[in-house]
């Protein structure tokens, strides 16, 4: 579901978060979990897998995400409106350090009961993607997502979840079964901090809906 806050306060905290969290280098904001997010007080599982998968990356991966850092020091300068234009500064940046970078829009839907009947409600997401070769020469696939951080917010979450949902990097930069393991856990912590609180576990906090933000099958690249 969209979120009530409008695209350009989200742009505007996007960089500010960034900023002041000290990502001004690879290794703060994308690979490695910060220490002031590391206070799991019951069950220190889920934190200590997303440790372990944030911590497991490639050298395209940091080759990638160092650009963008370099990209994002130019943004305040530009007065861009909101994180659409933010997508597209980063894909013309790379495209103009000779990278192949698309804009990718995922759509899918997504089964909710209501009254009793069940419907089904249309969903669409956007990312940056980047193609390149690893040192190996192979084809790589590489999702960079601005925004990430934001998708896994709750209702009233438990401070377990809250924690957890800090840990994760306000920019994404990995593969796409990186992205798998990653939704795979924050979605079990975010129905088990619902589960607690009593809350309904609605369908788009499901794995299934989150999953297809990045991985929906039906992808296509927008001009």
């Amino acid at each position: 579901m969209s979120s009530n806050i409008s695209q350009d306060d989200r742009l505007s905290q996007l960089i500010k978060d960034y900023f002041e969290s000290g990502g001004s280098t690879v290794t703060d904001s994308c690979f490695y979990i910060h220490s002031q997010s590391s206070r799991l007080d019951d069950d220190p599982t889920h934190y200590f897998n997303l440790q372990e998968i944030l911590e497991d990356h490639t050298e395209a991966e940091n080759e990638i995400y160092s650009k963008v850092v370099m990209y994002l020091r130019d943004v305040g300068k530009l007065g861009l409106e909101n994180i659409n234009k933010l997508r597209k500064l980063i894909i013309y940046r790379l495209e103009m350090d000779n990278y192949e970078a698309h804009l990718c829009q995922t759509s899918w839907s997504t089964p909710f009961d209501f009254t009793s009947a069940v419907s089904y409600f249309t969903d669409e997401y956007e990312y940056v993607e980047v193609v390149m070769r690893d040192k190996s020469q192979e084809m790589i696939r590489l999702i960079v997502d601005l925004d990430f951080r934001s998708q896994f917010g709750l209702a009233r979450p438990t401070p377990n979840y809250e924690q957890l949902r800090d840990a994760l990097p306000l920019i994404f930069v990995g593969n796409e079964e990186k992205i798998d393991k990653l939704v795979c856990l924050v979605c079990s912590a975010a129905e088990q901090s619902l589960t607690e609180r009593g809350l309904y576990i609605p369908p788009w906090r499901k794995q299934s809906h989150m999953k297809s933000k990045w991985l929906s099958q039906n992808r296509k690249r927008v001009s």
